[in-house]
């Protein structure tokens, strides 16, 4: 008698290929299965939710770990907010309106002389942007002098690179007249013009030589720069950077005004050998120059040749 085996189909599984149900086809449950399948391991809870002051800095450490490479500064600090009123003022600045023409000198000195006195310099930029408007297409004459510190004001800019160019067509401007030539001697123009002429652009040196060659016609202004240490060196190397002539022109009538103004002894401050000058002046002459600048410049050769002979003859007869 055959003893018939009851063979038990195997129960077949299928793998379920599921990106998220991948960890639970890894074992199967059965009956006969001893040791129990390694379950997936389960997330963490999530971190209790953060106050409203810290959701927006939490939530962008959890989605995004990029953002935790970058430190960016608060908006309290106040090199931030000194760097953001800088910016702000910087682009006021360029960004000015055109001025109100005025045709009444004492209300355009009154206005500017209210802007120069203030402590910010975009109300000195307005006062530039001013006096250039009102003043430089309709020249100031000798009925209304320029108020001190509005002139004081206008020679302090010129130290300023935004507002050179128009601080130095303003005081063209104002020593076309000869009363404010007086009061820009007074407040130290002559000074200032002499020190900055090799650091201002071309265009601003240029205007600025031809106000300091006005400044030069009344007395007290040739004796400060007759008696200013760089006055001729700075006008020998202002003749070798000039490209236009009327650069040189003015230059050599400052040096004329420096040497022909009564002799070797008469106070004058030089610094640089008569025959160093001349050889500049020559240099001049041969370049691009005006009619005017050869007439000063063969004046000013001949007072170099004889500059400091007199004083050669007196000597011996003294000794």
């Amino acid at each position: 008698m055959k003893t018939h085996h009851q063979h038990h189909p195997k129960l077949k599984t299928s793998s379920f290929s599921c990106g998220f149900f991948r960890g639970c086809t890894q074992s199967v449950l059965s009956p006969t299965t001893t040791t129990p399948p390694t379950l997936p391991i389960q997330p963490a809870p999530p971190p209790p939710p953060a106050t409203s002051s810290e959701s927006s800095s939490s939530s962008s450490n959890t989605n995004s770990q990029s953002f935790t490479q970058w430190r960016f500064p608060l908006p309290t600090s106040p090199n931030i907010s000194r760097t953001n009123n800088n910016n702000v003022e910087t682009m006021q600045i360029t960004n000015i309106a055109p001025p109100v023409l005025y045709t009444n000198l004492e209300e355009l000195f009154h206005v500017a002389e209210l802007q120069l006195t203030t402590c910010s310099d975009l109300d000195k930029v307005k006062a530039m942007y001013l006096l250039e408007h009102s003043l430089v297409p309709n020249p100031v004459g000798n009925t209304v002098a320029c108020p001190d510190t509005v002139m004081r004001g206008v020679v302090g800019c010129l130290k300023d690179t935004r507002v050179a160019k128009s601080a130095s067509k303003v005081l063209l401007a104002l020593c076309l007249s000869e009363n404010n030539r007086h009061v820009a001697v007074e407040v130290g123009a002559v000074g200032v013009v002499v020190d900055i002429l090799s650091d201002m652009e071309l265009a601003a040196a240029e205007r600025s030589l031809a106000a300091l060659e006005l400044l030069c016609t009344v007395e007290e202004g040739a004796a400060e720069v007759r008696t200013h240490a760089l006055a001729v060196p700075m006008m020998v190397e202002v003749m070798g950077r000039m490209d236009g002539s009327r650069g040189k022109e003015y230059a050599i009538s400052v040096l004329a005004v420096i040497y022909g103004g009564g002799g070797a002894c008469d106070g004058v401050a030089v610094s640089a050998p008569p025959e160093e000058v001349a050889r500049a002046v020559m240099l001049a002459l041969q370049g691009d120059c005006s009619a005017r600048g050869r007439r000063k410049g063969a004046q000013l050769l001949k007072i170099l040749q004889n500059y400091g002979r007199e004083e050669e003859e007196v000597e011996p007869r003294v000794v």
